[in-house]
């Protein structure tokens, strides 16, 4: 990755803040967090090896065996653990609820993106569908002035960790939400605020 020094502290190179809400979500709710911590300017975690996006323009010319090994290297290993653990639960009869943390660039291409907190969710799966709208009004509930919206700013059902879990369980023993955070929140004197509030609204679904 040599010469991404300034890009590998710009959104494209590390995505500030997930993390850290991902392990205030885990103190508070008690459920098992499985993070990323590699940069996507390596490999995308959260794109499948097919989609051409998995590659930064650091490692898209790579020789093919290289590419291989930093799949295996780095992207497997986590997959493989979210599997697992989804697998697991839903072997032991439980109905997982999947929340992929991300945050999103406050404005990309001259557009500025209206929304502070986004819920991305496979709308033809009925049950993700109902679980993100009662979690957008319980957000909405505790502040009414947080700006939620549904499939925001990206499409639910592209190409993502939470589609590929899909294609293996049914929606009756898996939902997968994204939860995509404006970047322009973290680290000012709202974040500590809305982590709370995101776990204030989320522990009403988790029993």
């Amino acid at each position: 990755l040599r010469g991404s020094g300034r890009l590998q502290a710009w959104h494209r190179g590390w995505d500030g803040g997930p993390l850290q809400l991902a392990r205030f979500l885990s103190r508070e709710l008690g459920c098992p967090l499985l993070a990323v911590t590699v940069s996507r300017l390596l490999v995308e975690a959260n794109r499948s090896p097919t989609n051409r996006r998995i590659w930064s323009d650091f490692t898209k010319d790579l020789p093919r065996e290289e590419r291989k090994q930093i799949l295996e290297s780095w992207w497997r290993a986590h997959r493989q653990q979210v599997e697992d653990a989804v697998a697991g639960a839903i072997a032991r009869g439980q109905r997982v609820v999947h929340v992929a943390v991300h945050s999103f660039t406050p404005e990309l291409d001259g557009e500025v993106r209206n929304a502070d907190i986004g819920l991305l969710y496979d709308s033809r799966r009925k049950q993700e569908a109902a679980f993100s709208r009662d979690w957008a009004a319980a957000l909405r509930g505790i502040d009414p002035a947080l700006r939620v919206r549904l499939n925001y700013p990206y499409a639910g059902a592209a190409d993502g960790l939470t589609t590929w879990m899909r294609r293996r369980h049914p929606q009756s023993r898996y939902i997968g939400i994204e939860l995509e955070i404006n970047h322009a929140l973290v680290g000012t004197q709202r974040w500590p605020r809305l982590q709370r509030q995101t776990g204030e609204s989320l522990r009403g679904f988790i029993s």
